[in-house]
């Protein structure tokens, strides 16, 4: 894993691609947080000037989630559910299932986020921690 300052925060590790993703989901037992985007949308780099200035989100992406950020389309069905379309956030449970039920507020792009979105995002990401497989001590 990587820690770099992408712009979405400072000091989130994040994974190289989505296979190191996936495994790294399942053997942590915490949830893979992938985010569509390129570097010139302007609805991208709003979004993630909102997602990097969220003190709640910093601290779920840094202590609670695998994280990935993908610059290029993958060729992977499961990451686009309802099409190829930036930004786009999805969540993978540690089962590694897609989880096509978190979605935002737009139901023509399920996982779309805008700027004003962060308490929705903030919301979706508290469910996808949900999903965790409950361990006794």
């Amino acid at each position: 894993m990587q820690v770099h300052e992408s712009g979405w925060g400072v000091n989130i590790r994040w994974v190289k691609h989505y296979e190191e993703g996936l495994f790294n989901a399942g053997i942590s037992v915490k949830p893979l947080m992938v985010i569509h985007h390129l570097l010139n949308c302007p609805r991208c780099q709003a979004l993630k000037k909102a997602f990097a200035a969220d003190k709640t989100i910093q601290k779920m992406a840094k202590e609670d989630f695998i994280m990935l950020n993908l610059l290029v389309e993958t060729e992977n069905k499961n990451l686009a559910p309802d099409g190829h379309y930036v930004p786009r956030i999805l969540f993978i449970d540690p089962s590694l299932t897609v989880r096509t039920d978190i979605v935002g507020r737009y139901s023509n792009l399920a996982y779309a986020y805008e700027p004003g979105d962060m308490k929705v995002l903030a919301e979706n990401m508290r469910k996808a921690k949900s999903f965790l497989p409950h361990t006794e001590l």
